[in-house]
């Protein structure tokens, strides 16, 4: 007699093209005098490949990311090429215990500090290694990770990674009825050169906890966060605090109150300490505007920042209209050329959204955006051209089709 033994497969294959215009005319940092505006087109291509056996899962994720243009139409060679996004196997050791290991994302509860940045179209991922527990409404994740840029054989003398060296984090999740609850301790260490012989690894560590209610119409949440340990020598005592109020008034109307503050350095204070809190890992495109002039590449160890902002949400058939006016200030000292303390108005943003869902898997996107600086933005930016029209327009297609799954 032959016996064998089978197991329960699953195989899906899902593709992703995701054009993408901008125009871009003071994003990021106010228009200089002199400069023009500019426009491009970026393309993300992606094919996803998911597999699973018995207690065995594995995800593979292709990628290229492109401008359109960057290479000649005859070329023989792509620019950036293809390169991996995400391959991880997970082993479930039983019902409750889980391990990952690999490249992946790692994005936890409203993507402030660890997110997967899906809108920059290179995304977000890290090499790491994950221990899940999960019973119920409970849930523990440990993740590890260690980062070189080669396989050395001796220590190297100078920093050899623009990344973090290494990272360690515990982020736990719990819900208690209408309250959902999220801790989490994230340790991050960052080489930096001490002497011109000394290369040391500085850790900070950052913590706190983000929390959720949903009731009927409401949904609220809140998140605080401190960040202490040694940024490069120095000592970092800084801290985050954000709060969100939603109210559903109808099936298609929603709307939202929120405020951001993120501590600084008074520009006087002339002392050693990093007083400036840091998102790190955070989806922060979604956070302080579309315009990405805070927290996005720059605006690190400043003067901090604090956030007012509305949030209008109209969903009809496919359509779905968004309307988030955003106040900034510094919550800290700014200083003129000749060190006389600045007004704290930094300037307002306006974002415009609109999205259409052609079927089920296009869906098409646009924005348009306005910066209205002030001279205290155009101080900490270094651009004096608040007064000139600063705004950013940008149209999406997202083409997300099945094209193979098999069970």
């Amino acid at each position: 007699m032959i016996s064998a033994i089978t197991y329960a497969q699953e195989f899906d294959a899902n593709l992703q093209l995701r054009p993408r215009f901008e125009y871009r005319n003071g994003y990021k940092n106010l228009i200089s005098n002199g400069e023009e505006a500019t426009s491009f087109i970026s393309q993300r291509s992606r094919l996803n490949f998911n597999f699973g056996q018995d207690k065995l899962k594995t995800k593979l994720t292709l990628q290229n990311v492109r401008t359109w243009g960057d290479v000649a139409t005859t070329t023989a060679s792509d620019k950036n090429g293809i390169a991996i996004f995400e391959a991880w196997a997970q082993y479930d050791l039983n019902p409750e215990w889980s391990t990952r290991i690999g490249r992946q994302v790692i994005s936890y509860d409203n993507q402030r500090i660890l997110g997967e940045i899906d809108w920059s179209q290179q995304g977000q991922n890290h090499d790491a290694a994950l221990i899940s527990f999960h019973r119920k409404s409970n849930q523990l994740d440990l993740g590890f990770a260690l980062n070189a840029n080669a396989e050395n054989l001796v220590a190297p003398k100078t920093p050899y990674t623009t990344n973090y060296k290494s990272m360690q984090y515990a982020w736990y999740h719990t819900k208690l009825d209408k309250v959902g609850m999220s801790l989490l301790l994230l340790n991050t260490g960052y080489e930096f050169q001490k002497t011109p012989t000394d290369l040391e690894v500085d850790y900070k560590q950052t913590f706190g906890t983000y929390l959720t209610f949903k009731e009927k119409q409401w949904d609220i949440n809140l998140g605080v966060y401190g960040q202490t340990g040694e940024s490069a020598d120095k000592n970092v005592n800084a801290w985050y605090a954000g709060a969100y109020f939603g109210y559903e008034a109808s099936k298609e109307f929603k709307v939202g109150l929120g405020h951001e503050y993120l501590s600084g350095k008074d520009q006087n204070d002339f002392s050693s300490n990093n007083k400036s809190f840091t998102p790190l890992f955070g989806t922060n495109h979604g956070f302080n505007g579309f315009m990405d002039y805070f927290y996005v590449g720059n605006h690190q160890n400043s003067v901090g920042l604090n956030d007012t902002y509305l949030k209008l949400n109209y969903t009809f058939n496919k359509w779905q209209f968004a309307c988030i006016p955003h106040i900034f200030n510094a919550p800290n000292t700014v200083l003129n050329a000749t060190s006389q303390k600045m007004d704290a108005y930094l300037g307002t943003e306006l974002d415009l959204t609109a999205a259409y869902t052609v079927q089920k898997d296009i869906v098409a996107m646009a924005g348009y955006s306005q910066m209205f600086g002030s001279s205290t933005l155009e101080r900490i930016k270094t651009v004096a051209n608040a007064s000139d029209t600063n705004n950013w327009v940008w149209v999406m297609v997202s083409f997300s089709p099945r094209i193979f799954t098999s069970k």
